[in-house]
C-alpha cells in the first residue's frame, strides 16, 4: 500500500508532507515533533479541527477508523475502563473475542475481570485484541511497548509477528525506538520536521544510514549495542 501524499496544515503552512509505503510492516520514526503523532492521527481522522489534512493512496480499502484502520494506543492502563469489565468493552460478538484471545493467549475468564486486575502485559494483549476485533486491513500501532519492561515487551513484539501471519494486516508502527521497531518492521520511514529525511529496508538503514539525523536515532537507541548481532 502507497501513501502517495499525506498533507497537514495549519494556517496553510505545512506541517507534514510525506509519502511512504507499507508493504508489509512500516516503522515511522522521529524525534518527538518530528510529525509522527500528527501523521496517525491523521489517519485515523483525529486531527483537530484547526488543522487541514490531505490523503492520497492506492489502498483498496477506504480509511475507517474502527473499521479497516484500528489502533493500539501507548498505554494499555489508560485506554480500557478501570470500572468496566472487560467483556463489556468490546463491540465484537462473544465468538470472535473468545477467538481472539486464544490467539493471544489469555483465559477467556480474565473477561470478567476489570482492568486493574490484570497485569500491564495482559491489558496490552487485551488492547490488541479490540484492535483486531473489527479484522482491520491496517493495524497502527502509537508507541504500544512504551510502558512494559523488557520482558513483556519482546513478548508483546514477537505476538504482534505471529498475529499479523494468522490475521493478515499491514502494521505501521509509529515510535522514537528503533530497536523495538526493529524487531518487529521490515521496513524504516525516518522524518523530521514533517519531511522525509530517509526510507528503505530496515536492516540496510540500520547497518548503513546516510543522514547524520537517522544515525543520531540510531546510536541513540543502540548505545553500547551491536545490532549486527
Amino acid at each position: 500500500m502507497n501513501i502517495q501524499a499525506l498533507k497537514i496544515t495549519l494556517d496553510n503552512n505545512a506541517l507534514v508532507d510525506i509519502n511512504f509505503t507499507i508493504n508489509s510492516s512500516l516503522a515511522l520514526v522521529g524525534q518527538s515533533g518530528s510529525g509522527k503523532s500528527l501523521t496517525l492521527k491523521a489517519l485515523l481522522g483525529m486531527l483537530p479541527s484547526s488543522m487541514q489534512s490531505s490523503i492520497k493512496h492506492d489502498a483498496n480499502f477506504e480509511f475507517q477508523a474502527g473499521k479497516t484502520l484500528s489502533l493500539v494506543p501507548q498505554n494499555p492502563f489508560t485506554a480500557l475502563s478501570p470500572l468496566t469489565k472487560i467483556k463489556k468493552q468490546f463491540f465484537a460478538d462473544q465468538t470472535r473475542v473468545e477467538e481472539l484471545f486464544e490467539e493471544v493467549g489469555l483465559d477467556k475468564a480474565l473477561l470478567e475481570r476489570f482492568p486493574p486486575e490484570l497485569s500491564g502485559g495482559q491489558l496490552q494483549r487485551v488492547v490488541i485484541t479490540m484492535a483486531l476485533e473489527s479484522k482491520p486491513k491496517l493495524l497502527l500501532l502509537d508507541e504500544p511497548t512504551t510502558a512494559l519492561d523488557p520482558k513483556t515487551k519482546k513478548m508483546v513484539l514477537e505476538l504482534l509477528k505471529k498475529l499479523q501471519k494468522k490475521e493478515d494486516f499491514l502494521m505501521l508502527f509509529v515510535t522514537h525506538d528503533i530497536s523495538s521497531a526493529a524487531q518487529l518492521c521490515e521496513n524504516i520511514c525516518v522524518i523530521k520536521e514533517g519531511k522525509v529525511v530517509e526510507d528503505g529496508i530496515m536492516a540496510e538503514i540500520l547497518q548503513n544510514p546516510k543522514q547524520e539525523y537517522t544515525k543520531t536515532l540510531i546510536q541513540a537507541n543502540f548505545a553500547n549495542r551491536n545490532f549486527r548481532e
